[in-house]
């Protein structure tokens, strides 16, 4: 159904309804969202483009509305999945320096102009990026320091999780060997609040729920320690064509779950 489509917008409200009523009888929305945004390529391959990175120009493009619905239901953090260090390392470098562009011209600037909603903060190692990049999402980061929204956005860029968790350990070891403790003292008060300190994300909830598009079904070493508990909504979308209504029927799946948390 086209956005245009009175039976697209009826749909939409009734799902807004349903979401309300789900609320009212005690049902929760997500506090942070994780977002897998997939298939981009395979999106502009399916519309006959020319050049499938144009579907990375699409997706990047998209993000602001799908922050906006985030905003209009009171989701308050968000983290999107940009590239991996896979990407960066297995794409050819047209690609790469294609994708590269549209984070410094689409998302850094736009995140980064006056009065925006989000606050910028990063997960990843800036170093596998251009300068030109990393400079941009700093620029981000520094300029929205000040937002007082409550709203905030981590932007996965460079990021692995399994990197993550490693770089995490070398810098709790590094913290307690400066403090004069041995590996063994170590090994004997490691906890999981220790780890988290380090991550990449510490300091922001771990995600309530994460949402892959494109009908894959995994995690791609996406927030691994964070999403320990999460709830997965796999939506069969390619990124670019994900819509209001795929948002909204992920919340209601959310919210009609019971969390568990292991238990």
């Amino acid at each position: 159904m086209r956005l245009t489509d009175p039976l697209y917008a009826l749909y939409a409200r009734r799902l807004r309804g349903q979401l309300k009523r789900a609320r009212l009888n005690g049902a929760r929305l997500p506090e942070h969202l994780g977002l897998i945004m997939d298939g981009n390529r395979r999106w502009a391959r399916r519309l006959g483009l020319a050049n499938p990175s144009l579907g990375h120009k699409y997706g990047a493009e998209h993000v602001e509305e799908v922050l906006s619905w985030c905003a209009a239901v009171g989701i308050r953090h968000v983290t999107v999945f940009v590239c991996s260090t896979e990407n960066l390392q297995r794409r050819d470098d047209a690609e790469v320096a294609f994708l590269m562009g549209l984070i410094e011209e689409v998302v850094a600037e736009k995140l980064a102009r006056p009065g925006g909603r989000w606050r910028v903060h990063l997960a990843g190692t800036l170093d596998v990026l251009p300068d030109s990049t990393a400079h941009a999402l700093k620029r981000a980061v520094d300029a929205t320091r000040d937002c007082a929204t409550g709203a905030h956005l981590t932007l996965a860029i460079g990021y692995g999780g399994r990197q993550e968790l490693i770089d995490a350990m070398r810098g709790l070891m590094t913290e307690r060997a400066e403090a004069g403790d041995s590996l063994t003292d170590l090994a004997a008060s490691l906890t999981a609040e220790d780890v988290a300190r380090h991550l990449y994300t510490a300091g922001r909830p771990d995600p309530d729920l994460v949402i892959r598009t494109s009908g894959e079904q995994r995690m791609s070493n996406f927030l691994l320690w964070q999403s320990a508990y999460a709830e997965l909504y796999f939506c069969d979308a390619y990124w670019p064509a994900f819509r209001e209504v795929d948002f909204l029927r992920a919340l209601r799946s959310f919210a009609a779950r019971q969390r568990r948390y292991g238990g």
